[in-house]
């Protein structure tokens, strides 16, 4: 008889075990001729060699199943535990999942632009993102942050913004800096809520696996094995786009996402991602993805609203040039 324990590392035992150890109780009765003992994080196993050997490699694709799905119900275990399960086969029926969600939902690109980014993330270091609200750019930009940092390509994920109001003051709100800056912060929290497990995503924030931060304290940094995003990049200047571009270390991926028609600058001039957008095409490593109203998946009026302002803009263009 040998003894061996299994360790649950970076997974809550209660995805596996289950409300009641019902799935615990699953996989002893796949495995009757070992003894389980789970407690806490630790699962110890009794029996003969060939069997322990054989219930490691399945608790290694059950664990690597949770650790991508952030779930698993008892159809997906019952198939796991299967001697004709294959992980090949799974795995080309989930190709086009970027990562899945707490819930197990898959979240995948939904526009041939979204689509687009996935595919220049493989092939680019430097991503520029731009389009009209509501396309999915950031919230793709951080599914393929998390499915970088879960695939263990990169170390840690930084998410940083411009802290430029748009029409409001920082200094009317009340708190210290930091209760100041996490309201321009927010949407970033919120993707992130939507991909990580709570209890995961605090250990990664106290650990700083996961920072986020305003654009201003990328100063001096040199970000290596970093998966980093800059989001509402129309609001950085050109001396602060300059700078974050340059902070880019080995081994890293940069995404800069933003909207040239919602630029919240004194003069829309200073707005560094215009430039970038000129200066940068065609560099080798460099890819430029533009959204359109088309890619709109938020509410349908959406959609609506952003051609509507379009229009409108586009006509005091006019108005203008008749004048002149």
């Amino acid at each position: 008889m040998s003894e061996k324990t299994i360790y649950l590392e970076g997974i809550d035992p209660m995805v596996l075990y289950g409300i009641h150890n019902v799935a615990m109780e699953q996989i002893r009765q796949a495995f009757p001729k070992l003894k389980l003992i789970a407690r806490g994080n630790e699962i110890k196993v009794v029996g003969e060699e060939k069997e322990i050997l054989r219930f490691e490699e399945k608790m290694h694709e059950i664990l690597d199943f949770i650790h991508h799905h952030n779930t698993i119900n008892p159809d997906d275990l019952t198939g796991l535990l299967s001697p004709a399960y294959s992980s090949a086969k799974k795995k080309k029926a989930e190709e086009d999942t970027i990562i899945f969600g707490v819930d197990g939902q898959p979240i995948k690109a939904r526009t041939i632009n979204q689509s687009r980014l996935v595919k220049e993330e493989h092939r680019n270091d430097l991503i520029l993102a731009i389009g009209p609200a509501g396309t999915g750019k950031t919230y793709t930009a951080i599914a393929l942050a998390v499915r970088a940092l879960k695939n263990k390509e990169v170390r840690r994920i930084i998410l940083t913004r411009p802290a430029v109001e748009a029409g409001e003051h920082l200094g009317f709100l009340p708190g210290d800096v930091r209760d100041k800056l996490d309201p321009y912060l927010q949407p970033l929290y919120d993707a992130l809520r939507d991909m990580i497990p709570f209890k995961k995503l605090s250990t990664y924030l106290e650990d700083e696996t996961i920072q986020i931060a305003p654009l201003a304290f990328m100063r001096g940094r040199t970000l290596e094995n970093a998966f980093v995003i800059l989001d509402e990049g129309q609001n950085a200047t050109v001396n602060q786009l300059k700078m974050f571009l340059t902070r880019m270390g080995m081994n890293s991926k940069f995404i800069v996402t933003g909207d040239v028609t919602q630029i919240d600058l004194p003069r829309r001039g200073n707005s560094g991602l215009l430039q970038a957008m000129q200066i940068l095409e065609g560099i080798e490593g460099i890819s430029i993805v533009q959204f359109g109203t088309e890619d709109i998946v938020r509410h349908p009026l959406v959609r609506d609203i952003v051609d509507a302002y379009e229009k409108e803009k586009e006509d005091k263009e006019e108005e203008k040039g008749d004048n002149e």
